[in-house]
């Protein structure tokens, strides 16, 4: 172009040029936000799908803030001195009142959580530090000598309720959680002993006031099984629970192709063993150990839980303890076989048949039409049981990597993307504060009226066992809720 040959970025052909470029600019940016309204869940378009609306749904005020600096940008380019460029910005007029929508759908998960926890235990939630308490200022002191941000202290020194930390300005202007100078994590322990990366854990505390016999928070990271760190995932929550005295944890295991199932669950039920005889060396309290994850490890963690003693799943170490107390699996996948209901055919979708041929040439490495016992027996479905601990299950009713359908016992978020809670925005600081609330009252055996039971929802007699009962609040957005 002449105008950039000469260096001219804002003469009057280059002032044409920039407002295409605008409006190419603008077009791209709304359809992300429409994306994030509606996504495709159709195939391999499933996973672009969920890239482009997984930071627009959970960061759309920062998106706002992005978008208004290149349009000021475009502005001293003059990208407004002909009829594309107001055409664009129209466009992104159009697209920020979008992105305000999706943070007030963000809000909403508020209200999806407390209806869940409070099918659970009943009560207020704001009476017992649900999300509608509000933290005084940094500093403010509570009469038991507590701040009235965190609530009040148990003589272990664990602080139980209140609005917390998630909600301090900064945090949420900074999306990205990270283990500071507050903390102190003890990294790269081998909890099997044979020096593989893959066999290593985190163990995360505050610096000050450390925990003394502080609960136990275990957390497994996603990845499709194939991919992922111990690094990345789940730090809002455990930083949360962190600075509350609790102890947490967050491990690797092995991954496939290297790993060929069931290697995934035996490392896991390996660090939790290591957890169980180890934790009190660090603060933590073995008699109280909860599990979550995400997508992958929201699987894993869900069976965890549900087969506790399992010889096949512990070989070598069966007496070894690799219980779970509780368990909040987030966005996980519960049913291997990839129906949405075992033996199911008429939940069979493009999206299953994509997940299954991952899981028999990555995972499992047979066909499911070739040994469905082992995939039916990898399901957290199937291994339901009367003696499983509370479960709390979180999924996002956008996601486009895990169906809803595979999840539906759970607090169902509005417009929730997955890996939602891998940043922190006002979505998962809604969710932190119901799994903060769910752990508390389980851990001082506050579950009025339920009893263990695990999971147990609309797939009803068919897939769980007899007698079995339902741990788990299905609070929808759109529909009342109610007890299963």
């Amino acid at each position: 172009m002449q105008c950039l040959a000469n260096l001219d970025l804002v003469g009057e052909d280059c002032g044409v040029a920039w407002a295409w470029a605008y409006l190419s600019v603008s077009v791209v940016g709304a359809a992300f936000v429409v994306n994030a309204y509606r996504p495709c869940r159709a195939g391999p378009t499933s996973v672009f799908s969920f890239f482009g609306g997984w930071l627009t749904g959970e960061l759309p005020l920062h998106n706002i803030v992005w978008q208004a600096l290149a349009t000021a940008i475009f502005g001293l380019f003059g990208a407004f001195g002909s009829w594309p460029g107001w055409l664009g910005l129209g466009i992104t007029a159009v697209s920020w009142v979008g992105l305000v929508g999706l943070h007030l759908e963000g809000r909403k998960s508020r209200l999806v959580v407390d209806r869940s926890l409070t099918e659970i235990f009943g009560g207020d939630p704001a009476a017992t530090g649900g999300a509608d308490s509000t933290p005084a200022a940094d500093g403010a002191t509570a009469a038991d000598g507590a701040t009235a941000a965190d609530g009040a202290t148990a003589s272990d020194g664990v602080t139980s309720l209140g609005a917390g930390t998630m909600w301090r300005a900064w945090r949420l202007v900074l999306p990205i959680a990270r283990c500071g100078r507050t903390f102190q994590m003890a990294r790269n322990i081998d909890y099997v002993g044979d020096g593989r990366k893959a066999h290593r854990l985190d163990v995360i505390t505050r610096r000050s006031d450390r925990p003394r016999s502080g609960p136990v928070l275990v957390y497994v990271h996603g990845g499709a099984w194939i991919i992922g760190d111990k690094r990345e995932q789940g730090f809002p929550l455990m930083l949360e629970l962190a600075r509350r005295g609790w102890v947490c944890v967050t491990v690797n295991y092995g991954l496939s192709p290297k790993a060929t199932w069931p290697d995934h669950i035996v490392d896991c039920k390996l660090a939790l063993a290591w957890v169980r005889e180890h934790i009190s060396e660090f603060g933590g309290d073995p008699r109280f150990v909860a599990v979550s994850g995400g997508s992958a490890g929201g699987h894993l963690g869900a069976l965890l839980a549900l087969t506790p003693g399992d010889p096949s799943f512990q070989p070598g170490f069966e007496e070894k303890d690799a219980s779970v107390d509780a368990c909040i699996p987030i966005y996980g996948v519960y049913d291997m076989t990839c129906t949405g209901r075992p033996g199911d055919p008429r939940y069979v979708s493009s999206y299953n048949r994509g997940l299954l041929r991952l899981l028999e040439r990555m995972v499992f490495k047979r066909r499911l039409e070739d040994d469905r016992v082992i995939f039916e027996r990898a399901s957290p479905l199937c291994r339901v049981n009367p003696d499983a601990p509370p479960f709390f299950v979180l999924h996002g009713s956008n996601d486009t990597l895990v169906p809803v359908r595979s999840s539906v016992f759970y607090a169902e978020l509005p417009r929730a993307q997955h890996a939602f809670d891998v940043l922190v925005s006002v979505r998962p600081a809604h969710a932190v504060e119901g799994i903060v609330r769910f752990l508390e009252e389980v851990r001082r055996g506050d579950v009025a009226g339920v009893t263990r039971g695990g999971i147990d929802g609309s797939h009803s007699a068919e897939s769980s066992a007899e007698g079995s009962e339902d741990l788990v609040a299905r609070a929808r957005p759109d529909v009342p809720s109610q007890s299963g």
